[in-house]
């Protein structure tokens, strides 16, 4: 069974997608790459059935109160072979800390030139936040390329304290 629930956060409504007691989709309200089918008018803020959204909901509210590092929630991710091998990288970023495309692409044995591809895969991250895509910025140091919107990635790299906060301070 397919569920899904908005639910608040410090960024904006976050709409969350479990299947077969695991989370699927974890997408701010209006993102690049918001599921087919599910228009905001439809959504509701009634509470959750599911388990996993629960814990889910309860982890996501840790994190933005600055308690949580690290999430432990069942995930299903669909998408091609190359789009989980590049999220399962993701999951390897240390919290505070920021890896660019060119990193991610080495860490996974391709060339320089597989920055590209890999940019793609990572915007289609179904789950933000608990699969890291905002720890991924630009060679130069620039924050690039988050479905959610640079504002989001910004305040969630703030948040982590990371390297490059002083930079963070200058957009």
């Amino acid at each position: 069974m397919i569920e899904c629930h908005v639910g608040p956060s410090p960024l904006g409504h976050i709409l969350y997608r479990a299947e077969n007691d695991c989370l699927t989709g974890l997408f701010f309200v209006g993102q690049k790459h918001f599921p087919d089918g599910l228009r905001e008018s439809t959504l509701s803020e009634t509470p959750p059935r599911s388990r996993v959204i629960g814990e889910a909901r309860e982890q996501i509210g840790e994190y933005f109160a600055g308690a949580r590092r690290e999430f432990s929630i069942a995930l299903q991710l669909d998408g091609t072979a190359f789009q989980r091998q590049v999220w399962d990288a993701l999951r390897q970023i240390p919290f505070g800390d920021a890896w660019t495309y060119g990193d991610l692409a080495r860490r996974l044995g391709l060339p320089a030139g597989a920055s590209r591809a890999v940019g793609g895969a990572n915007g289609r991250n179904p789950v933000a936040i608990i699969v890291p895509c905002h720890r991924v910025i630009g060679g130069d140091g620039e924050l690039t390329g988050y479905a959610g919107g640079v504002e989001r990635k910004r305040h969630l790299l703030t948040l982590e304290g990371g390297p490059g906060r002083e930079q963070l301070a200058l957009f």
